[in-house]
This record gives C-alpha cells, sequence and structure tokens, in this order.
C-alpha cells in the first residue's frame, strides 16, 4: 500500500487535546438552538489548547447514541464540519496545530471528508481491522472500503490513527494481541495506533507488545493519562489523547489553558 503523507514530528510527543462536543444536529438528543454554543464552545477550547502549547486537537461527536454502520446523517456532519473550520480558521491554519475529527462510533468516510474539506489533519478510527462490541451493537471495520474513499477524495495526507485495544475498540473473539492487531492496522493503511487502559502497568504492557510486533508505528494513548502518571506513560508512547485533566468542571467542560500548559511541561521533560 503507498504510504500515507502523515507524519508525526520526530522524537516529540503528542499533546492532542480532546474537544467533547455535545449531541449535534441530527441526532435524536440535539437539543434545538444548541449549536451556536457548542461551536463556540470548541472554538474556545481549542485557542486554550494551541496557546497551551498543545500539539493539536480531537473535535469527537458525543452523541450518545450511534449507528453502527459507516454513516452519518448529512446534518450531523454538516455540523461538525463547521466547526472544525471555525477551529482552523481560529487557529491560524496553523500547520503544526494538528485537528482531528471523529464522528462516532466508526463513521470513518464521513470523518475523513470533514478533516479533508474542513482542514483537518486526522481522523480517530474506533474500527479499521475486525470487529468489536459496542453498547449500541457489533461494530465491524470496513478497511477495503476505508482506504477506497480515502483515494476518492486524496486524502492520503490526512492521518488515520486507529484504536487497536482501548475504551473504543477491543478485538472480537480474543486470540490476538495488542501488537497483532495494530500490524493488522497498519497494513490496511493506518499511520498511528490508539491504546489505553484503566491501569497503568498493563498500558505499558500494550505499548510494549506494539513495539515488538509492529516496529516504528507509532503509539498514541487513548485516554487514562494524567498530569500524575503521563510522565511514565509519555516515556513509552508517543504521543497522548487528553480529556478530562484538561477541563474545567471534568469531562466535557471547556479546557483550561493552565491545565494544558501543565501537562505539555510534562511531555516535554520526557521527549527524545
Amino acid at each position: 500500500m503507498e504510504q500515507s503523507e502523515f507524519r508525526l514530528e520526530s522524537g516529540r510527543k503528542a499533546v492532542w487535546g480532546m474537544i467533547h462536543l455535545g449531541p449535534l444536529p441530527g441526532t435524536p438528543f440535539y437539543r434545538e438552538g444548541s449549536f451556536d454554543m457548542l461551536r463556540e464552545t470548541a472554538v474556545e477550547s481549542a485557542v486554550a489548547l494551541q496557546r497551551g502549547g498543545a500539539d493539536g486537537c480531537l473535535v469527537q461527536s458525543v452523541d450518545r447514541v450511534y449507528s453502527t454502520e459507516d454513516e452519518s446523517d448529512p446534518a450531523r456532519t454538516t455540523a461538525i464540519a463547521l466547526i472544525v473550520d471555525a477551529i482552523v480558521r481560529a487557529s491560524g491554519h496553523d500547520a503544526r496545530f494538528h485537528v482531528g475529527v471523529q464522528l462516532m462510533r466508526n463513521a470513518l468516510t464521513a470523518s475523513l471528508a470533514v478533516a479533508k474539506v474542513a482542514g483537518g489533519s486526522f481522523i480517530r478510527a474506533g474500527a479499521v481491522v475486525g470487529m468489536t462490541l459496542s453498547p449500541h451493537g457489533m461494530v465491524e471495520a470496513q478497511p477495503l472500503a476505508l482506504a477506497e474513499y480515502r483515494r476518492k477524495i486524496d486524502a492520503l495526507g490526512i492521518g488515520v490513527v486507529a484504536d487497536v485495544d482501548s475504551m473504543h475498540f477491543q478485538w472480537f473473539g480474543g486470540g490476538k494481541s495488542t501488537g497483532e492487531v495494530a500490524r493488522a492496522a497498519r497494513n490496511v493503511g493506518a499511520d498511528a495506533v490508539a491504546l489505553s487502559d484503566p491501569n497503568e502497568g498493563r498500558a505499558l504492557e500494550k505499548i510494549a507488545s506494539v513495539r515488538r510486533s509492529a516496529p516504528g508505528l507509532p503509539v498514541i494513548l487513548a485516554g487514562h493519562t494524567n498530569h500524575s502518571n503521563a510522565e511514565r506513560l509519555l516515556a513509552a508512547a508517543d504521543g497522548a489523547f487528553v480529556g478530562t485533566c484538561l477541563e474545567e468542571a471534568g469531562w466535557g467542560g471547556r479546557i483550561d489553558i493552565d491545565k494544558v500548559r501543565a501537562y505539555v511541561d510534562i511531555a516535554r521533560s520526557v521527549e527524545s
């Protein structure tokens, strides 16, 4: 497979803050009239991340209930595209500040289209290989469809960060190590993999498994990092999606610039 143009900066730990959106238009729990506030909060959080020294953000839809198919309502897709576009504009189209897109659970083609058109840098994929059982049903990866659509819209420059063992994905049926799933994800076009575990020791074991099975493949922590454990975990990983510990009032709140600066200082202290 042709190599993607997306790259992480060598030796630099990627700190990507999570921007958790409330339910969007076109979804059952959307509150009529709330879109402008959702967009305003997302832009303010992204600016705080940029000014706090983070390397980017991941704009993630949190609509409470999801299709398990690779599909997204047109209003929902349009809404997140407007938010991503506003963030890219507010960050000054800074190529060093990566803006990611994730339409949950696994609307990968819509996420890729939004990133390509609205100025994003990457998508996060809940499943690019195998299957995973979610609260909303079985999510089945469609790697051929993703690869074909990525080619169709000339989006090799848009990175794909694939969950391989995390709160969003666990290989259904067992029998494969985290590293084996990561290797399979790379074979179908993933540029990096995301993993997590609430137990620090198990998280480190998962990272080591990827290093053994897929040498050179970047590993991003997908949750469960904070100011207390970031130094130890980032010493082993290549970056992190960081959410709750940066938000003012916990999960879903605005990003606090001082919390961002403190986390980034830790990340920079362990860079090679």
